[in-house]
């Protein structure tokens, strides 16, 4: 099954239960899966693959976050709570989460691998961290261990 067919039926399921919360995250993904959709489509209809459909809700999560972050912030803890709450749902879709040690353990396999000793080879390494642990890490995480490696 893939992630529209879920995301169809389980919006189904959410309007059933009246699960208003639920129902707005799922809501959301499926109207950035049919934008992503539109943006690709050359001639007729257009597919998303598994990793498309990863980046949409990757960055709806993302989204989320920030908006938590900045509602925080802004003293706003009504509307941080409820974009907690659809980060959750948003959380379903997505790939298990690395811990921080196996991010660390990971980055200091690439950095092996690459012979990075400095802060110059940063980008060498970001790239094959982000392609590795894409989906599995956030990229702040990553960036801000890389640095703190190849710094120390």
């Amino acid at each position: 099954m893939s992630l529209k067919e879920r995301i169809d039926q389980e919006l189904k399921e959410a309007m059933k239960s009246g699960d208003k919360i639920r129902l707005n995250a799922i809501r959301s993904i499926r109207a950035a899966l049919l934008e992503k959709e539109v943006s690709i489509r050359v001639g007729g209809k257009a597919v998303l693959n598994e990793e498309q459909e990863l980046e949409v809700v990757m960055g709806l999560a993302k989204r989320r976050r920030d908006a938590i972050e900045q509602f925080t912030a802004g003293n706003r803890l009504d509307l941080a709570e409820t974009e907690t709450a659809e980060l959750k749902v948003l959380e379903e879709y997505l790939p298990q989460q690395l811990s921080d040690e196996e991010v660390e353990a990971a980055i200091r396999e690439i950095i092996a691998q690459t012979g990075a000793t400095s802060m110059k080879e940063m980008g060498k390494v970001m790239g094959l961290a982000m392609k590795a642990l894409k989906g599995k890490a956030d990229g702040g995480k990553v960036q801000n261990l890389v640095k703190s490696l190849l710094s120390a």
